[in-house]
C-alpha cells in the first residue's frame, strides 16, 4: 500500500535518531510532507535527500520556538512527539535537577507541541496527534527506570487527556508504547551497561532476555504502527495506547 498520507502535513520531533527518524522517513514514503525536527540538526542528514520535505533544528523544550514554528506551519494534519531520555536509576539516584529534565523533555515537550498546534488542527476539523510512551511505566515496571517511568505513565494520562477533551471535534490523540528497540540510545546504555556486567554482548543478552519474543524491536516496526495511526485507516481510534513490545507487558 502507498500514498497512505497523501497530501497530509506532518511535524515529527526527535527525527535525528531512532523512531523519530524511522517515522519520519516512513511518512515521507507514505505521501506526507513531513517537517523534521531535532535539537541535533546534524544528524537529520540524509532525511530531505529520502523525501522529507524540510529538516530544522529544534529544542522541544523550547517554547518560544516551537509557536514560531507553529505559526509558520499553520495547520497540521499529524503531529508526532518522540522526544525523550532515558534516565537510569532510583528514587535514590533521582535528583531534583533529574526528575526536571526528565519531564521537561519527556512529557512538557508534547504539551508545548500540542498546545501549540491543536488550535490550528481545530480550525480545520481533523488531526492525529501521536505521542510515544513506552511499554515501561505505561504498564509495567522496569529496574532502574524510577522517573522514566514516570514520565510516561504521564504520557498516557496527557494522551488520554486531549483524546477526551476533543473526541467531537475531530481531533485523535494516540500513543505509541515500545518495549526495547534497538536505537542509538539504547546502544549507549547497553555500552554502559556492558562496563557493570563483563562486556557488551553481554549487556546485550541482558536487554534480548527480558522480551519473550527472543529479540529486539526495531524503530521501523513502530514507524508502521506510526503509519496506522496518521492515516485514515484509524479514523474511529482515539485515546488508545498501543503497545509494540514483544510481549514485554504480557
Amino acid at each position: 500500500m502507498t500514498d497512505r498520507l497523501k497530501g497530509k502535513l506532518a511535524f515529527c520531533t526527535a527525527s535525528g535518531n531512532g523512531i523519530g527518524r524511522a517515522t519520519a522517513l516512513a511518512f515521507a514514503r507514505e505521501g506526507a510532507r513531513v517537517v523534521a525536527s531535532d535539537l541535533d540538526e546534524a544528524a537529520m542528514a540524509g532525511l530531505k535527500e529520502a523525501g522529507v520535505a524540510e529538516c530544522v533544528g529544534l529544542d522541544a523544550r523550547n517554547t518560544r520556538a516551537i509557536e514560531t514554528m507553529a505559526a509558520r506551519l499553520g495547520p497540521l494534519d499529524v503531529l508526532f512527539n518522540a522526544a525523550g531520555f532515558v534516565h537510569h536509576g532510583t528514587v535514590l539516584d533521582t535528583s531534583e535537577a533529574d526528575w526536571d529534565f526528565s519531564f521537561d523533555l519527556n512529557v512538557k515537550s508534547m504539551h508545548r507541541t500540542i498546545k501549540a498546534f491543536l488550535p490550528g488542527m481545530l480550525s480545520k476539523g481533523r488531526g492525529s496527534i501521536i505521542n510515544v510512551a513506552s511499554a515501561v511505566g505505561a504498564s509495567k515496571a522496569a529496574a532502574n527506570r524510577y522517573v522514566y517511568g514516570a514520565t510516561k505513565a504521564a504520557v498516557v494520562g496527557l494522551t488520554k487527556a486531549v483524546a477526551m477533551d476533543f473526541i467531537g471535534k475531530g481531533i485523535r490523540s494516540n500513543c505509541i508504547c515500545p518495549g526495547t528497540i534497538q536505537t542509538p540510545s539504547l546502544a549507549e546504555r547497553i555500552k554502559a551497561l556492558g562496563r557493570q556486567v563483563g562486556g557488551e554482548d553481554q549487556a546485550r543478552r541482558m536487554f534480548i532476555e527480558r522480551q519473550p519474543m527472543g529479540r529486539l524491536g526495531t524503530a521501523e516496526e513502530m514507524a508502521h504502527l506510526a503509519v496506522y495511526l496518521a492515516s485514515e485507516e484509524s479514523l474511529y481510534t482515539t485515546g488508545s495506547t498501543f503497545f509494540s513490545d514483544g510481549g514485554f507487558t504480557l
